[in-house]
């Protein structure tokens, strides 16, 4: 039980690091579009994305699969910018339909990414562990925890913004993609210059 509870606290460590802007910022992205009337929903894209990063996560421990790090730390900062375009798009659609199958796939595509992106790390945690399968699944237990609590955040920051502010959902959805757009591009261009 003890190890298992190691490996929640370092599931919740990865996501709430300063270093983890990144994990953040999809987050961010995958739940500004939505308000606690649809919590189910964004709470059902972070379990998607949390099942997949440890999926992913999983096959490269089990070294079943692996991708090279210079790509997913590419990748990743370019999955949270199609995440906010892919925002900005429904947002900007007049009839405002958004596609939930769609957003889950794209999700679990992303989760992916960013499992791999961590895949290194983990490895090398886990080199004296004999069984792979309770670290796994305390890591996964961390990661949803600290996801959850970021989209909680996220859904009350739009709330309070939407409420106090008067800023239509609309607006804050755009203006929010905006910013991550904004934060994320810089940061890819260093990478990719680099």
């Amino acid at each position: 039980m003890e190890e298992f509870l190691f490996y929640v606290k370092l599931g919740i460590q990865h996501v709430l690091d300063s270093s983890a802007y990144d994990h953040v910022l999809f987050l961010m992205a995958l739940a500004v579009p939505f308000t606690f009337k649809s919590w189910k929903k964004v709470l059902l894209l972070a379990t998607v994305f949390t099942i997949a990063h440890c999926v992913s996560l999983a096959l490269s421990v089990y070294e079943v699969m692996m991708i090279d790090v210079a790509w997913i730390e590419v990748l990743i900062l370019v999955s949270i910018v199609l995440a906010a375009l892919f925002n900005l798009l429904y947002t900007l659609q007049k009839s405002g339909h958004k596609s939930v199958l769609l957003h889950l796939i794209i999700t679990a595509f992303f989760g992916a990414i960013h499992g791999f992106g961590f895949s290194n790390y983990f490895k090398l945690l886990m080199a004296e562990e004999d069984h792979k399968l309770s670290p796994l699944l305390g890591f996964a237990t961390g990661i949803e925890i600290s996801q959850v609590l970021i989209v909680v955040v996220v859904l009350v920051f739009a709330y309070l913004v939407q409420e106090l502010f008067k800023v239509k959902q609309r607006v804050f959805v755009i203006g929010m993609s905006l910013i991550i757009i904004g934060i994320t591009i810089p940061l890819l261009a260093k990478i990719i210059t680099s």
